[in-house]
């Protein structure tokens, strides 16, 4: 599951190469998802290509390959055969940014019902760690379509340290419970048995970094053996009031 930025930037990247063929530079995503600088654009595709998402074509500017889209994906109306006619011509003259189109697929759970309820646990640090504050018996309802397989649970955020990620204060994430994770998950970690973190996974042989997605805090390392994966992020949900 995609973080909201990725998710936004994902379908610009798709919409624009729709449109006009080229992928959007780095100062025009920046711009659309308004953040401060390019190095978060950077770090948002870095995350899209290591989920399979985007590929990066070698030995051409600005040549980024979209692989899938998410499952809840609304098309805008456009010709999908004059779109497949035009990534053809692409391969075959290396003239044409390549795109590729999948149809969004309902999951099974989607199939059966529009909402789920998932146990609200209590809150996570998305800043310095923090006991997670257990709140049995609360739950709230998501879109099945935000679930994937196994186990969910939801969290509610406080702080701000993953914020260019989209992950705001007061926001509640949804995770999916697993005790592994590949590099660049968004990951509930569990440090030294006692403190609950929202942060970016990475693992550096016998380190793990857990990297925060605001650029005023810092990469903070443990010793693996610190360190216990809790879940990773499956969706966000936020409310407006």
């Amino acid at each position: 599951m995609l973080t909201r930025k990725q998710h936004d930037l994902l379908i610009y990247i798709h919409e624009h190469l729709v449109q006009d063929d080229v992928a959007p530079s780095f100062d025009e995503m920046k711009d659309a998802l308004n953040l401060k600088s390019k190095s978060g654009i950077h770090r948002l595709i870095n995350a899209l290509v290591e989920r399979g998402f985007l590929e990066r074509l070698p030995n051409r500017a600005r040549a980024l390959l979209v692989k899938k889209l998410p499952a809840n994906y609304a098309p805008k109306d456009f010709d999908h055969s004059d779109l497949a006619q035009r990534i053809r011509a692409g391969h075959s003259s290396g003239s044409v940014q390549s795109v590729s189109f999948q149809a969004p697929q309902p999951s099974e759970s989607h199939a059966n019902s529009n909402i789920m309820s998932v146990p609200l646990l209590g809150k996570i640090a998305a800043g310095t760690p923090i006991e997670a504050i257990r709140d049995e018996g609360r739950t709230i309802d998501v879109p099945s379509s935000m679930l994937s397989k196994g186990e969910h649970y939801a969290l509610t955020i406080e702080g701000d340290s993953m914020v260019e990620a989209g992950i705001q204060d007061n926001d509640t994430v949804v995770i999916q419970r697993t005790e592994t994770a590949q590099n660049g998950d968004i990951i509930v970690a569990l440090i030294d048995q006692q403190e609950a973190t929202l942060k970016r996974f990475r693992r550096r042989g016998e380190h793990i970094d857990l990297i925060p997605e605001n650029r005023t805090y810092e990469v903070r390392t443990y010793e693996a053996s610190r360190v216990q994966v809790q879940g990773k992020l499956a969706g966000l949900y936020r409310e407006y009031n």
